[in-house]
């Protein structure tokens, strides 16, 4: 089995979001906004700290190989690093508006979505080519996805534009590679923090004073936001977004075990089966990987 770099690293980014929730779930009294506008904020300060004092020289380079693109890949890049921002930002919030006014399931299921949109989505909008195996994979996915959204069509509904937001933003770094990701990470972020400044002032709660928060905030802030997306886009460098996007399963699997065998949250049978035909749908996707198989066109 080989496994390169790029692989690794959209498999590490997944698996980290999978614990997000050990550092969430201590904040529970506080305001989802209110996690949203601290999360983004601080990530941006400290991005930009980063850049600054440690990166000043890659920046400078980077700034330098912009100024001597034409207009056309200037306005490309600009374009995409701008829509990603916006996407990110809206895929974050829509979150967050799904577990305080729909449901905390419809969030979570629009993860399990989300591969599927990001496969069908590559496959229809940058012509990436998927194998027998594969399309059986996301079949399987969509079986899963049905038996878990049986008898909750609005919380599918809510589901799908999450998902949607987030495979947007996987498919549209595709094709934006021209700098270095963390500095097209820190301008996304820059965006994300723009646009949520003047919601702050309105939809913000008590200014927290427990140290505790802060404390937390600083590991959602680098270990569940900056390292995972800056290994998500550089995987992107090398590897499908239809890949990196049923890597994603990775998240709602650990969510799963960590809420049966940590939080003792209740499961059904329709749980079980539906995780069993994600994990299946998992290997089935990468079995040329796995077993070293030839691809079926």
């Amino acid at each position: 089995m080989q496994i390169n770099k790029y692989y690794l690293s959209a498999f590490s980014a997944f698996i980290i979001w999978g614990f997000f929730s050990l550092a969430l779930k201590p904040l529970h009294d506080y305001p989802s906004l209110d996690i949203l506008f601290y999360r983004v904020f601080l990530a941006t300060a400290l991005l930009l700290v980063i850049n600054v004092s440690i990166r000043f020289d890659i920046l400078k380079t980077n700034l330098t190989i912009f100024k001597s693109l034409s207009k056309k890949e200037k306005t490309r890049f600009l374009s995409l690093t701008i829509l990603g921002g916006f996407l990110l930002v809206m895929n974050w919030y829509l979150f967050m508006f799904a577990v305080n006014h729909v449901s905390l399931n419809s969030a979570s299921f629009a993860y399990l979505i989300c591969p599927i949109v990001t496969t069908i989505l590559a496959f229809f909008i940058l012509k990436e080519k998927l194998s027998f195996w594969q399309w059986l994979s996301v079949v399987l996915c969509i079986i899963s996805c049905a038996i878990l959204s049986y008898g909750d069509l609005t919380g599918l509904v809510y589901s799908l534009i999450i998902a949607t937001t987030f495979a947007l933003y996987l498919i549209s770094q595709r094709k934006n590679n021209l700098f270095d990701k963390f500095i097209v990470l820190s301008i996304q972020m820059v965006i994300a923090s723009i646009v949520l400044a003047p919601f702050f002032p309105i939809y913000s709660g008590t200014t927290p004073s427990a140290s505790l928060f802060y404390i937390l905030m600083i590991v959602i802030v680098v270990l569940f936001t900056i390292i995972p997306l800056f290994l998500n886009l550089y995987a992107l460098k090398g590897m499908n977004s239809s890949t990196v996007g049923i890597l994603m399963y990775t998240n709602p699997l650990i969510n799963f075990f960590l809420g049966v065998f940590y939080f003792h949250e209740k499961i059904t049978s329709a749980h079980i089966v539906s995780y069993v035909l994600i994990l299946i749908s998992i290997v089935i996707f990468n079995e040329k990987i796995l077993f070293k198989r030839k691809v079926i066109s």
